[in-house]
């Protein structure tokens, strides 16, 4: 008589398809957020960058406000305006604060608000602007 040697019967281990549906619907979720999201982090970045350059190449509120607008073309900045500038004076000189908002829709009557600021000042500390 032949004895028959058992192989140990090996566990397949790993993602079911369903399992795998729903990781890959997660992922598009956040891929698609991202790409709704990422390029008002980089319109964010420039405003900062163009309110810095205003306010090192200007002298008064309408000099900073015009050497924002003129960045603001070059960039290609549409979130915010010149006139949107909060513009105050302090001990070391003129100050520039902004605040804005961007509202991205998502699905149906969903959608993501979000709310930029930035200022000049040393202590960081940004006003909103009254409306």
């Amino acid at each position: 008589m032949h004895v028959r040697q058992c192989l140990p019967i090996k566990k397949h281990r790993g993602m079911s398809l369903i399992g795998l549906i729903f990781v890959l619907g997660i992922l598009a979720v956040i891929v698609l957020l991202a790409s709704k999201i990422v390029p008002t982090v980089i319109e964010y970045v420039s405003i900062k960058r163009a309110v810095q350059y205003a306010k090192s190449n200007g002298n008064s509120a309408k000099e900073i406000q015009t050497a924002f607008s003129k960045q603001a073309d070059v960039g290609y900045i549409t979130s915010l305006a010149a006139s949107d500038l909060i513009i105050e004076k302090s001990e070391t000189g003129l100050e520039v604060s902004f605040f804005y908002t961007k509202k991205i829709p998502l699905v149906g009557p969903a959608s993501l608000l979000l709310e930029y600021e930035g200022t000049t000042a040393k202590s960081g500390s940004t006003k909103k602007k009254q409306e």
